[in-house]
């Protein structure tokens, strides 16, 4: 029972929908018989109907899609108007007009019917078919006039009309009409499949094509508007930015200005130029159609940012970074000892960790015969090293002859002992006698043999004077001199002119260990020269 009643209440409302769908009323059928390969216009009319607002649909036979409103169509409707543009064999039918009012419908029928071209040519063909509408007759003798019946709308453009004779298809003057015979006289035109702007034929933006521009930001900026249009149209050519003239929308800072228009006159048309100047591109501009309007036609512009360069953004990266890093590196060789020296005063690297050694330093020197000389090198070791590297560096020294017990026999003195040391530093003098003499001892050969061979030991070659050449002293200490280089002495042997701080120092710190613990007794009563 529920079932019965839905479908009964489904049907009520249905119906009055399916009835209303066809009411329309039928006004006629027209009989239309144009020639194939020719354009052809109709208007659906029904006055006073068509006169008010009404929406106007035309359909081909029983179809129930519309005809395409589509300009470009061969077969499309223009307001009231179906048009053929031109007329095919399969165009044949019947066609409807349906004309909606608020409250009533409309169907105008049309029985259309290609026919064998008969118009313009010498083919003889009778004109019989003609329909009594549009049959003009000439008296002789008398003056009359002929009408030629081209019904087309107001959009299309139609050029000069001209009337031929039938058969010989020449061009008629005014006395050949008033003198014609039984013969028939037609008239054509060449059709323009174009939309009119003031009267006369569209104008042809050539550029821009709505297109954009890549531009840099604050860059000057002209662009061209060139149309081509007829002489005798009189378009009104300019440059509009939110529907405003672009003068006027930058009027205040007159940053952006349409430039004089350019006319060159060509036989059938005028090319024109009008361009739009941007004395500085602004982010405001970006984005914002620049429209350049010739009559009806328009085209536009869009500025845009140029898209990144990702492979100049690379190149000046690494360029970039390559200026950086040997900066850096400059720098680093420059203030190297300096940057080192900071960073252990700051940081105490390793400075708690144990290694099993005793001393920093191992000092190994010669023991010069020339008075003098032996007693600038007992100066440095005896008075001078241990002032600033111990007391004020903080460092442990072993010196031979000052931290070995007594009773000890010299070879495992030294034998044990640079064992518990960090670093070899060996100091020489320029006099060969002393390294002959330094050649045969024992502890300069136990020493850098553990230093060299067993432990790879960190050696510091200082220099007590310049010595220019290496050749005299022994193979151990030119094997030193050639892998690690050498420091020579600098300043006086006064023990109170000696501060950590001093270029010489800061060399020998940057070769000795890291500083693993503070040795407090030494420190006491000592204010801290940097280390």
């Amino acid at each position: 029972m529920g079932m019965r009643c839905l479908l009964v209440c489904g049907v009520s409302i249905a119906l009055p929908l399916f009835v209303g769908a066809d009411v329309c009323k039928e006004i006629g059928m027209q009989n239309e018989t144009p020639s194939v390969g020719q354009p052809f216009a109709f208007n659906c009319t029904f006055p006073p109907i068509t006169f008010g607002k009404v929406n106007v649909l035309w359909y081909k036979n029983s179809r129930k899609i519309p005809v395409s409103q589509n300009v470009h169509s061969r077969i499309h409707q223009d307001h009231t108007w179906i048009l053929f543009l031109p007329l095919a064999w399969e165009d044949s039918g019947i066609y409807k007009c349906v004309i909606e009012e608020t409250d009533h419908c409309y169907r105008i029928h049309i029985n259309l019917t290609v026919a064998k071209r008969s118009w313009c040519d010498n083919s003889g063909t009778s004109v019989s078919t003609l329909s009594d509408e549009y049959k003009q007759i000439l008296h002789v003798g008398q003056d009359d006039s002929l009408m030629c019946h081209l019904h087309f709308p107001k959009s299309c453009v139609l050029d000069s009309i001209k009337w031929y004779k039938v058969k010989k298809k020449f061009l008629l003057t005014a006395w050949e009409c008033v003198a014609c015979d039984s013969n028939a006289i037609s008239c054509g035109c060449d059709f323009l499949a174009e939309r009119v702007g003031n009267g006369g034929r569209i104008p042809k933006i050539i550029y821009p094509k709505n297109n954009s521009i890549e531009v840099q930001l604050g860059s000057t900026l002209i662009v061209d508007c060139n149309i081509t249009d007829t002489k005798e149209n009189t378009n009104l050519r300019c440059w509009r930015v939110n529907n405003t003239l672009v003068d006027d929308y930058y009027s205040e800072s007159k940053r952006v200005r349409e430039g004089i228009e350019v006319p060159v006159s060509f036989q059938d048309h005028t090319f024109y130029t009008v361009n739009i100047t941007f004395l500085e591109v602004k982010m405001e501009d970006y984005g914002l159609p620049f429209v350049c309007h010739a009559g009806v036609s328009a085209a536009y512009i869009i500025l845009t940012l140029p898209a990144p360069d990702f492979q100049a953004y690379l190149i000046g990266g690494l360029t970039a970074l390559t200026v950086v890093m040997l900066s850096l590196v400059g720098v680093y060789n420059v203030f190297k000892i300096d940057i080192v020296l900071w960073y252990r005063s700051t940081f105490h690297p390793n400075g708690t960790t144990e290694d099993g050694k005793l001393y920093d330093a191992y000092i190994l020197y010669p023991k010069p015969q020339r008075d003098s000389q032996s007693h600038d090198v007992d100066t440095l070791v005896w008075k001078i090293l241990p002032e600033v590297l111990e007391r004020q560096c903080g460092y442990k020294l072993f010196i031979f002859g000052r931290d070995e017990f007594p009773g000890q026999a010299v070879a495992s003195v030294i034998d044990e002992n640079i064992k518990l040391c960090r670093r070899l530093m060996v100091i020489v003098v320029p006099e060969s006698p002393s390294f002959s003499m330094l050649k045969n001892m024992s502890e300069e050969q136990i020493a850098v043999y553990n230093a060299l061979i067993q432990d790879g030991m960190k050696v510091i070659l200082i220099e007590l004077e310049k010595i220019e050449d290496y050749a005299a002293m022994p193979e151990s200490i030119q094997y030193i001199k050639q892998k690690h280089g050498a420091i020579q002495w600098s300043g006086g042997f006064a023990e109170q002119s000696q501060a950590a701080t001093a270029k010489f120092w800061k060399k020998v710190r940057y070769h000795m260990p890291p500083k693993r613990y503070p040795h407090l007794p030494l420190l006491l009563g000592y204010k801290s020269g940097g280390c």
